[in-house]
């Protein structure tokens, strides 16, 4: 006899350019309330993992890596913290949710959960005005505030705020990542800005190795024989390519003490990030729109579990901003070098803006915030069936 299906409280939410199934802690079911193969398998099947037709029909996900993605939100046990944010990146073909990193684009969702939830005291909305929520980001342990946009003691999820990436305008949802730095502090695991990375087969090819928002392994565009205008369809038709690029991925996490081995690097599959860099150029953005060198400071592509990004990472965006802020870096140089605290960059679908506060302490970087923009918006809520 077959169980029937569980419903689940649930919303489905957008945030800056992914879609991801939110859910508060005590509302999964009590074997699920704590990590573990139960939680792991209930949010397989949500999403509809794993898929050998990698689409996801039968769930929640969209078959991308920038929509197959879950997020768990519970009161913060952390001082002076409001909610604690819990992400989980769901594999699409394979039974596996990734635990290691954090997703930058829905952060931004997470201020308008915790408040319209009930997670964050009441005494700290403002009726009207911006609420600042304080989010602990229980994978990588760091503090993000979220700032919130109310109206009438609502969150205020419309505008005319546009994001390159998103279709639609909505309420500008503003991040500040507090020392975004991975692990101990340590912007740079190898101790140096710039390193030759040797990669078998490929070469040996200058990289920036930075822990920052998320392990980020950069390199120079021309040196893997691109330009930096490349949209999805040039890399992500390619097999070689996407070869070429997971066996840099696999060898940079090694060099950065990520894993010991590169055959860790399929187990460990949302960081760390590899992404390519250049100098401004003209193109045509995968919108149509034209995006003019004049008016960006360097190009950034990034892959994405295994295949080119439709747009950025938030977490990869701060990588950006902090790795743009010190000087000698590959992204620095890429956007012209010198003393840099904002940047506009140019990706697949447009343009992004981040900036970075880095200050050079007894010869050690060390990255005091960094900030952008994005939106956020329920899609749906209510329930998520699950056969359980």
């Amino acid at each position: 006899m077959f169980k029937p299906q569980i419903k689940v409280p649930a919303t489905y939410m957008r945030g800056g350019t992914s879609k991801g199934v939110f859910f508060n802690l005590t509302d999964l079911p009590k074997p699920t309330q704590v990590a573990g193969e139960a939680r792991d398998n209930l949010l397989l099947r949500v999403i509809g993992s794993p898929d050998p037709y990698a689409k996801q029909t039968d769930g929640m996900g969209g078959a991308t890596s920038s929509t197959s993605k879950t997020v768990i939100l519970s009161k913060s046990e952390q001082t002076d913290h409001d909610v604690d944010y819990l992400f989980g990146q769901v594999a699409i073909d394979k039974p596996f949710v990734d635990w290691s990193g954090n997703c930058g684009n829905l952060t931004s969702a997470v201020g308008a959960f915790a408040i319209s939830n009930g997670l964050v005291d009441k005494s700290r909305l403002p009726n009207n005005g911006v609420a600042i929520v304080r989010v602990w980001q229980a994978n990588i342990k760091k503090s993000i505030l979220v700032h919130v946009p109310m109206t009438n003691g609502e969150v205020q999820e419309t505008g005319d705020f546009e994001l390159d990436g998103v279709t639609f305008a909505a309420a500008e949802v503003k991040l500040e990542f507090i020392d975004p730095a991975d692990g101990d502090g340590a912007l740079f695991p190898t101790g140096n800005v710039v390193d030759d990375l040797k990669v078998p087969g490929v070469g040996t090819l200058k990289a920036t190795m930075i822990n920052a928002g998320i392990p980020t392994v950069f390199i120079n565009a021309a040196d893997i024989g691109y330009t930096g205008i490349e949209l999805q369809d040039d890399i992500n038709n390619d097999v070689a390519a996407l070869e070429k690029l997971e066996t840099i991925r696999a060898y940079g996490a090694v060099k950065m003490g990520l894993i010991t081995n590169i055959n860790e690097a399929q187990a460990r599959q949302h960081t760390p990030k590899v992404a390519f860099v250049a100098a401004p150029l003209d193109y045509k953005a995968s919108s149509g729109k034209i995006i003019e060198a004049a008016n960006i400071n360097l190009l950034v592509r990034a892959m994405s579990m295994g295949k080119l990004h439709h747009a950025m990472m938030g977490t990869a965006a701060v990588a950006i901003g902090t790795a743009a802020a010190i000087e000698g870096t590959l992204v620095n140089i890429a956007a012209g070098g010198g003393a840099l605290i904002e940047v506009n960059f140019g990706h697949p679908s447009g343009t992004l803006k981040v900036g970075a506060e880095a200050k050079n302490i007894n010869g050690d970087w060390q990255v005091i915030k960094a900030s952008m923009s994005r939106s956020a918006r329920v899609l749906m809520e209510g329930v998520v069936r699950v056969p359980y």
